[in-house]
C-alpha cells in the first residue's frame, strides 16, 4: 500500500496526520519570523526615505490637496517598486550562495524516508484546446515520467470538460491513440464531463471526488506546460521527505517563443523569474502563493480543505472564484499545511501568449479573478501572508491605474501652474513679494533612486548569469545586449499595458464581465488592421496629451516623454513585436537566447520531435472510482 494520510479523518490537520517518526523531525523553516522582520524592516526603512523625499518636494509653500493625492499615490507605487527590489537583492544573494531560500541550507536534492511510498497523479484539465497541440507537450512528459517501483507510481490522467463536439471526437481519437503509443511506458486515463460548471476548479473537484483517493499526490498541470521527468521526481520526493508538505509550486518558464514579443518575455522569464522567486520564498517560507498549475499537491488535503464557495453576488466580483488558486493555497495554510515554492527546478515549462494582444486579454480574465479576492481580505482565520497574496495580485493590475492617475493629476497640476499668473502678493499690506520658494535638491536623487530600484533587478539578474552559466544566454557580451534590448522594450511597452490594465480594472469594477475561453498560443503576426482598432484611441490620447504640455509646459513635455511615446507608438509595437520573422532574426544574431535554446532538456528534444500520430481509437475505460468527499469551505467566522 502507497503511504497515505488516507488512514485518517478527511479532516486532519498535518499535526494529527504525523506519524509518531515525522512527529520527531524538524519540517518548520527555520527563523521565520525573524527573515520576515528583516524583510518587512528593509521595506518600511526604505518606503519611509522615499516617502519622506516625495513629501519635501511637495511641501513648499505648503501641501495643496492636489499634492497631497499624488503624495499618497506615489505611496502606493513606490511601495511596490520596493517590494520587487528587496525580493531581487535577497533572491541574488542566496542564488549566489547556491542557498535554499526555504531551509537557508546548501541546495541538495531532499531526502524521503527509506519506507516510503507513494503514488501520484499528473492531472491536465483541458477545455476545448488544440488538443493535437496538448498532445504534443503531454507525449514528452510522459515519455520522459520517471519508470514505475513497488515504492513510487505515477498516472496520468487528462480531464476534459470541452463543449465543442468536433472537439470533443478529436480528443478521443487523439488521446486513444497516444494511449497505444504509450503503452507499457506509461498509465495515462482519459475523462470527458459534459458541464463546465465551476471552471478548471469544478473540473478538479469532480475528478477528486471520483478518484482522488487513489493517489496521495496530484501534481497539476496546464494544456501548455511541460515537465521533465526528473522534475516531477524532485517533486514527490519533497513531498514524501516533509509529512506537512501540502503544495509545492515550481517556477514554470516559457518556452518555445518565436515572436519578438514571445522572446522578450522569455528571456526576461528565464533570467530574472528564479532569482525573483528565490527572494520571495524566503520571506513567504511555509506560506507561499499557487499559480494554479506545474505544482504538485497533497490530495488528502486538497480535497479535505480546498472544496471553494460561489461568492454571493452576481460577476463579475460574484459568482465563481476565477483565480481559484490563490485561494486554494490560502485554505491550504489555513488548515496548518504548508506551502512552500521550489525555486532551483529548471524542468518546469510552460508557453504563453506571442503577441500583445492575446497577452492582454489573457490579462483581462486574470483582472476579473484577482479583484475578487479583495472580497476575501477579511476571511476568517487566514494567514496574513495569504491576505497578503491576495492584495498583492489584485494590486498588480491597480498599480496601472494609480499609475495612470497620478501621470493625469502631475499633468494638470503642471498645467494650471504653468496657466496661472504668478501672484507674490498675497496681502495689500504686504511690503515684499512672496518669492517661490525652490523645492529642496531631492527631485533627482529621488528619480534616481526609483529608476535603479526599478532596473536592479534586470541588473543582478544579469549579474547572476554572468557568473553562472553565460553560455546559456549567448555569451557575456550577448547577454548585456540582450538585457539592455529587454529593459527598453519593457520600458515602450509599458504605457500601453497601463492603458489596457486601466481600462480592465475600470470595466470590472463597472460590472462588465468576461468569458473565460481558451488561451491562445500559436504565434501569428498582427495585422494592422486589428493593432490599429485595439489602440487608436490609446494613440489619440498620447498624441493630445505631448501637444498640450508640448505648448504650455516643455519641461514637463520631456518628462513624460516614455509615457505619450509608447501610446503614440502603440500599433506599430504590437504589430512590430508580432512578428515572427523579427525574433528568429534576433534569435539568429544570438540576442534575446534562453538555455531552453542553448541547452534543451531531453523533454523539450522530444516535444520538438513528436512521434508519428496513428489512427486513433476511442480511449480505453477509466481506472476504478475511488469516490470522496470534497466539502464546500467558508470564510466566514464560525458562529459561536
Amino acid at each position: 500500500m502507497p503511504m497515505s494520510l488516507q488512514d485518517n479523518t478527511s479532516g486532519a490537520t498535518p499535526t494529527q496526520a504525523l506519524s509518531a517518526h515525522a512527529k520527531r523531525r524538524q519540517f518548520r523553516p527555520p527563523w521565520r519570523r525573524t527573515r520576515r522582520a528583516l524583510f518587512a524592516g528593509l521595506f518600511f526603512a526604505t518606503d519611509a526615505l522615499g516617502i519622506w523625499a516625495m513629501f519635501q518636494i511637495l511641501y513648499v509653500d505648503g501641501i495643496t490637496p492636489l499634492e497631497l493625492v499624488i503624495l499618497g499615490l506615489f505611496s502606493l507605487t513606490f511601495s511596490w517598486i520596493i517590494i520587487a527590489f528587496w525580493s531581487a537583492v535577497i533572491g541574488f544573494v542566496l542564488t549566489l550562495c547556491n542557498r535554499d531560500p526555504i531551509t537557508l541550507d546548501r541546495i541538495q536534492p531532499p531526502r524521503p524516508p527509506s519506507d516510503a511510498q507513494s503514488r501520484t497523479v499528473l492531472v491536465m484539465p483541458i477545455h476545448n484546446e488544440d488538443i493535437s497541440g496538448v498532445i504534443t507537450g503531454l507525449e514528452a512528459t510522459c515519455r520522459d515520467l520517471p519508470a514505475d517501483t513497488p515504492q513510487r507510481q505515477v498516472e496520468v490522467f487528462v480531464l476534459s470538460d470541452s463543449t465543442d463536439d468536433t472537439i470533443i471526437e478529436q480528443e478521443h481519437l487523439e488521446i486513444g491513440a497516444l494511449q497505444g503509443r504509450l503503452s507499457g511506458i506509461c498509465h495515462l486515463h482519459y475523462r470527458h464531463r459534459n458541464s463546465n460548471s465551476g471552471r478548471k476548479a469544478g473540473n478538479l473537484k469532480e475528478f477528486c471526488e471520483r478518484w482522488g483517493k487513489r493517489y496521495d499526490f496530484m501534481l497539476v498541470l496546464d494544456a501548455d506546460s511541460v515537465m521533465s521527468g526528473s522534475t516531477v521526481s524532485a517533486l514527490i520526493a519533497a513531498m514524501e521527505a516533509n509529512p506537512r508538505l501540502g503544495l509545492l509550486q515550481t517556477v514554470p518558464i516559457p518556452v518555445h517563443q518565436d515572436s519578438l514579443f514571445g522572446r522578450a518575455n522569455q528571456f526576461a522569464a528565464s533570467l530574472y523569474s528564479p532569482m525573483l522567486a528565490a527572494g520571495l520564498s524566503f520571506w513567504h517560507a511555509d506560506a507561499a502563493n499557487y499559480f494554479g498549475h506545474n505544482a504538485i499537491l497533497r490530495t488528502e488535503a486538497f480535497m479535505a480543505h480546498c472544496g471553494l464557495p460561489e461568492l454571493p453576488g452576481a460577476p463579475p466580483l460574484g459568482g465563481d472564484i476565477l483565480s481559484h488558486d490563490f485561494v486554494e493555497a490560502a485554505l491550504l495554510r489555513r488548515n496548518g499545511w504548508q506551502v512552500q515554492m521550489q525555486t532551483d527546478l529548471e524542468g518546469s515549462y510552460e508557453e504563453m501568449p506571442s503577441h500583445i494582444l492575446d497577452y492582454a486579454k489573457r490579462d483581462r480574465r486574470w483582472v476579473q479573478g484577482n479583484l475578487q479576492h479583495l472580497r476575501l481580505l477579511g476571511g476568517h482565520g487566514l494567514h496574513p501572508l495569504s491576505r497578503l497574496h491576495f492584495l498583492f495580485g489584485a494590486f498588480a493590475y491597480i498599480s496601472s491605474l494609480v499609475w495612470l492617475t497620478i501621470l493625469v493629476i502631475s499633468t494638470i497640476d503642471a498645467l494650471v501652474r504653468a496657466i496661472a499668473e504668478p501672484n507674490f502678493f498675497t496681502s495689500q499690506a504686504q511690503l515684499f513679494p512672496d518669492w517661490p520658494i525652490a523645492p529642496p535638491p531631492l527631485i533627482m536623487p529621488l528619480l534616481l533612486g526609483t529608476l535603479a530600484m526599478l532596473l536592479m533587478p534586470k541588473v543582478l539578474g544579469m549579474c547572476l548569469a554572468m557568473v553562472r552559466r553565460p553560455s546559456a544566454f549567448g555569451g557575456r557580451a550577448r547577454l548585456a545586449v540582450s538585457v539592455l534590448f529587454e529593459s527598453l522594450f519593457a520600458m515602450l511597452i509599458a504605457p500601453l499595458m497601463m492603458m489596457f490594465h486601466s481600462l480592465f480594472v475600470i470595466n470590472v469594477l463597472s460590472g462588465r464581465t468576461v468569458a473565460w475561453d481558451p488561451q491562445s498560443r500559436e504565434g501569428r503576426a498582427v495585422a494592422w488592421r486589428e493593432a490599429w482598432r485595439h489602440t487608436w484611441q490609446g494613440s489619440l490620447a498620447g498624441l493630445a496629451w505631448a501637444g498640450i504640455t508640448w505648448y504650455y509646459t516643455p519641461v514637463f513635455f520631456w518628462w513624460l516623454t516614455p509615457v505619450w511615446l509608447g501610446l503614440m507608438l502603440a500599433a506599430p509595437l504590437i504589430r512590430l513585436s508580432s512578428s515572427l520573422t523579427l525574433g528568429q532574426t534576433l534569435r539568429r544574431a544570438g540576442l534575446l537566447l534562453v538555455p531552453s535554446e542553448t541547452d534543451p532538456a531531453r523533454v523539450l528534444r522530444a516535444q520538438d520531435s513528436p512521434a508519428e500520430t496513428a489512427s486513433g481509437e476511442w480511449p480505453a475505460p477509466t481506472p476504478q472510482e475511488m469516490p470522496g468527499e470534497m466539502p464546500e469551505q467558508s470564510f466566514a467566522a464560525p458562529r459561536s
